[in-house]
């Protein structure tokens, strides 16, 4: 938690010196002296809510978690109008507007529409930050499988990941998310790690999501996120055991079906870094298949999307994973954050399917051009 701190407070500066060059080339300079001050003062104000914030408020919702929506709106207002300078700055460039941008005329030419900027910064900030952070869609797919026998034809599953339950993601909209999915009729519900992610809540969300096990025919699979590991996982297993819910941890559990078997099998994510991570996921993709029927139809859960590879290696018709949030922001359907080495949607490595799921939640509440989602899928014979 401390170097997750560390690390975003280093952004934040990193926004803010950024933030602090670009407004001269905006505002007039007696503006932008008073916009930099401000910008200053939010600094400050959002570093040491980070810090001491959980020390003073146990509680994070209600007020708490006002301002820290404010904190995070405010940071991509800023991040917004950093780019939207730079794009005009490329423009000038690129149409040999090169007078000294400290004459009021090179300014002007440089940022012809200024007054723009900030207004467009605004509104980005405040629909990433408000509106499509928590406007979940519904995306429909078909999964085609080769001698898909007929008991299980149209079955359908409901992948969720990524919950992040906590600061920006509360139970009663976690209660929400879960009657909705429920709601599309699916047969099985799936959730790839990152659900429970706050050691006050975790308990209950757990004993709500069994819930509406008894709604899905096949049940409901969970597998651990990289989160879940950061709380308290003795206490979350121990909630998980009183449940009808199926945790698979690096193994595999057939499901259903007479012809072929349907085999959900599950991996842990691996707490190694560098190649030892690789090593780690293959040797835990590897425990999980040593039980798989070699003629079974077989999906992968996990939590990280190169699980994707290990699920192609193995023969899993579909993997479906999360982790990555689909970059959270993007254009036209396109990461604009491609970190990951699968980002989102759609992954076919050889014979096999992949998918990354956009999640659910978010540990940064905004997204722009990436909404959350819930992803069905109904598999059909090839």
């Amino acid at each position: 938690m401390i170097v997750f701190l560390l690390m975003t407070c280093a952004l934040l500066v990193v926004i803010f010196a950024l933030h602090w060059k670009c407004l001269p080339l905006v505002f007039r300079t007696p503006v932008a002296t008073v916009l930099r001050r401000a910008s200053l003062a939010f600094l400050v104000l959002t570093i040491l809510g980070l810090v001491l914030g959980p020390l003073v408020w146990q509680d994070l919702t209600g007020l708490p978690g006002v301002l820290l929506r404010i904190a995070a709106i405010g940071a991509v207002v800023q991040v917004l109008l950093v780019l939207l300078t730079c794009f005009g700055w490329l423009f000038r460039r690129l149409a040999g507007l090169t007078g000294p941008v400290h004459v009021d005329y090179g300014r002007r030419r440089l940022l012809r529409h200024a007054a723009a900027y900030p207004l467009l910064a605004l509104v980005g900030g405040l629909y990433g930050g408000l509106y499509e952070k928590d406007a979940q869609v519904v995306r429909e797919h078909f999964l085609p499988v080769r001698d898909l026998p007929a008991d299980l034809r149209g079955l359908r599953l409901a992948q969720l990941s990524d919950v992040h339950l906590g600061w920006f993601f509360s139970l009663e909209d976690y209660r929400g998310l879960l009657e909705r999915t429920v709601a599309g009729a699916p047969d099985a519900l799936v959730l790839t790690g990152d659900i429970f992610d706050d050691d006050a809540l975790n308990g209950r969300a757990i004993a709500l999501t069994a819930q509406y096990a008894a709604r899905l025919p096949l049940g409901i699979w969970y597998v651990y996120g990289n989160h879940e590991h950061r709380r308290d996982l003795a206490a979350i297993e121990a909630a998980l055991k009183e449940t009808d819910i199926h945790l698979l941890v690096n193994e595999a559990q057939v499901v259903c079906g007479a012809e072929r078997p349907l085999v959900f099998a599950g991996v842990d994510y691996p707490a190694a870094r560098g190649d030892a991570f690789t090593e780690e996921r293959q040797a835990y993709a590897a425990q999980a298949f040593a039980s798989v029927p070699p003629d079974a139809v077989t999906v992968l859960l996990a939590h990280h999307p190169e699980a994707i590879d290990d699920g192609a290696a193995h023969g899993a018709a579909l993997t479906l994973t999360g982790h990555t949030h689909g970059c959270q922001f993007g254009f036209l359907g396109v990461p604009l954050l491609p970190f990951f080495k699968y980002n989102r949607g759609f992954v076919r490595v050889g014979g096999s399917l992949g998918y990354v799921h956009s999640g659910n939640g978010s540990w940064f509440p905004c997204r722009i051009g990436c909404p959350p989602e819930i992803a069905y899928f109904t598999l059909r014979r090839a």
